[in-house]
């Protein structure tokens, strides 16, 4: 939704199917979940419980509903088919936040809560929690008398976390709005209790990302406490290439296991890395660029590399391919960088600017080689191509940089004269 988009109250969600894009039903909304915050900010809603037609509830992020409104639900096809666990910093909107007692701040009187409605942020991708609807006068949902409001979520307590409390919600309540590499640095300067207990109620994605930027100990600690099941599922949110190498450090049966769990796409992909040598091209990069057909037009580029998830690296160019145009594509015929896709018209197609001079890659390329060829030409990401002329994949600047970088250097804090990442 975009700005000004209409707010939804909860209650009318409740048992609306849900469809994936063709319009097949999937299932029917079970619930919601959300994350409190500390003080009186509005809750962050993180996904919704979703009963499928087996009757099995699975979990289904907000980022994957494309469409919400009173009588349906939209998603992206894409459903994780694993049963819904709720985690410690998770509430159930309806199973939780309604019909309980909380309090209006400005006359301190208890109300009764009926209804909650949530909204997207103007310009964001989040959605909050904003506005209760509340009863005056004892009683719960059923009574029907008191008057009846709207108010905002902040004025009403009774529902957000203690600022002072001792457990994991609080820590993820200050953490919750730095970058992945500050986390980091954050979780791995607490004790391994803390850190256990903290990286346990993160969601997936969040975890993954922050995993990526832990030393390899600490990787290893918070993925050995964690179920295998989540495990799996955290690997799959993790960059092809990050979880490889995370991977490679376990013992064998365990790797295995862990690999048999995660989708069957996400674990060849996986396993295909592993396959290369550690300082490599092959053993660096990444199997998820952008690649397009060469009958893709500017327009058909730029919305990819808008992609809010895509790293800059891998945004700063698309990789032209005949189909198929998942790695291993067909024949890779060239790259087209960001620049170009800026000074042509949306309706050109993207065959038609390709840099083909640009030479690719091999998996076999070792690191000093692949960091001389990113100088030499101004790269941040290169394609790397097998003896086939198939695009494996792409190497970039901040995969590079992690072994050009001191073995230890995610365990030092930053200490540039000015910089505010330093604690």
């Amino acid at each position: 939704m975009a700005a000004g988009a209409p707010r939804i109250f909860v209650s009318h969600l409740a048992g609306v199917p849900v469809f994936d894009p063709v319009g097949d039903q999937v299932g029917r909304v079970s619930d919601l979940v959300a994350m409190l915050r500390v003080g009186r900010r509005p809750p962050r809603l993180l996904g919704m419980v979703v009963e499928v037609l087996s009757r099995r509830r699975v979990f289904v992020p907000m980022t994957r509903i494309t469409g919400v409104a009173s009588g349906q639900v939209i998603t992206t096809g894409v459903v994780n088919m694993r049963r819904f666990e709720r985690r410690p910093t998770e509430r159930l909107v309806l199973g939780e936040l309604l019909d309980r007692r909380v309090t209006l701040v400005d006359s301190g009187e208890e109300v009764t809560v009926l209804d909650v409605a949530i909204q997207r942020m103007p310009a964001r991708r989040d959605w909050e929690i904003d506005k209760v609807f509340v009863r005056k006068g004892k009683g719960g949902v059923l009574s029907r008398k008191g008057e009846t409001l709207t108010v905002e979520w902040s004025a009403v307590t009774g529902f957000s976390l203690e600022e002072h409390g001792q457990g994991a919600e609080s820590l993820l309540a200050t953490f919750e709005k730095l970058r992945p590499a500050d986390l980091a640095n954050a979780l791995h300067h607490l004790s391994p209790k803390r850190r256990v207990e903290v990286a346990a109620a993160l969601d997936d994605d969040r975890l993954a990302d922050v995993l990526e930027e832990l030393p390899e100990d600490d990787q290893i600690e918070i993925l050995g406490e964690l179920k295998e099941e989540r495990a799996a599922d955290v690997l799959e949110a993790m960059d092809p290439d990050d979880a490889a190498d995370l991977l490679s450090e376990l013992p064998e049966d365990e790797k295995e296991r862990l690999l048999t769990l995660m989708r069957p796409d996400d674990a060849a992909d996986v396993r295909r890395l592993m396959s290369y040598e550690e300082n490599t091209a092959g053993g660096l990069m990444t199997t998820e660029p952008i690649v397009l057909r060469p009958d893709a037009t500017i327009a058909d580029a730029l919305a990819r590399v808008r992609q809010q998830d895509l790293s800059p690296a891998l945004a700063a160019q698309v990789y032209v391919c005949r189909p198929p145009d998942e790695t291993p594509t067909g024949k890779y015929l060239g790259t087209v960088h960001f620049q170009r896709l800026l000074r042509d018209p949306p309706f050109t197609l993207v065959s038609s600017v390709v840099d083909s001079d640009l030479p690719p890659l091999g998996p076999d390329t070792p690191l000093p080689a692949v960091t001389s060829y990113l100088a030499a030409y101004n790269m941040v990401a290169a394609p790397v191509v097998d003896e086939t002329g198939s695009l494996l994949g792409a190497v970039t600047v901040d995969d590079v940089l992690d072994h050009l970088l001191p073995e230890d250097w995610r365990e030092t804090e930053f200490h540039q004269e000015g910089t505010t990442h330093g604690r």
